[in-house]
């Protein structure tokens, strides 16, 4: 089984940084791509950015320019440096990968427990 932990998350003000982060553990052969999604409760998640294993980045273009997405393969880590944060950045994050098993060929989906980001005006 895998798991994905996230932290960074919490209180900012209007303009500030928090950078989140998101380990994945168990019977791990790679990591073919990682995501991270926000949620507002009563609307639907939305991707925010993703990065390919060769780091070939895409981003949500209200984020674009302000978030970075990166990835530490070694670690089978993934972050997400957030600047300049808006009161509209406030939701949960959650931390997506797209995992292959140590001897297993297929893909398997997994998501992190949710960080809350909550960006004061």
């Amino acid at each position: 089984q895998v798991q994905l932990v996230e932290s960074g998350g919490g209180l900012v003000e209007a303009g500030g940084s928090l950078r989140l982060s998101c380990t994945a553990s168990g019977n791990i052969f790679r990591i073919n791509n990682w995501a991270w999604y926000r949620q507002v409760p009563g609307k639907q998640r939305e991707l925010v950015a993703s990065i390919t294993h060769a780091d070939s980045a895409s981003y949500l273009p209200s984020v674009a320019g302000r978030f970075t997405i990166s990835r530490d393969n070694g670690r089978n880590t993934v972050f997400l440096q957030m600047n300049s944060l808006k009161p509209e950045d406030t939701a949960v994050y959650y931390c997506n990968a797209a995992v292959a098993l140590v001897r297993d060929w297929r893909e398997y989906i997994e998501w992190g427990q949710g960080t809350q980001v909550t960006v004061s005006p």
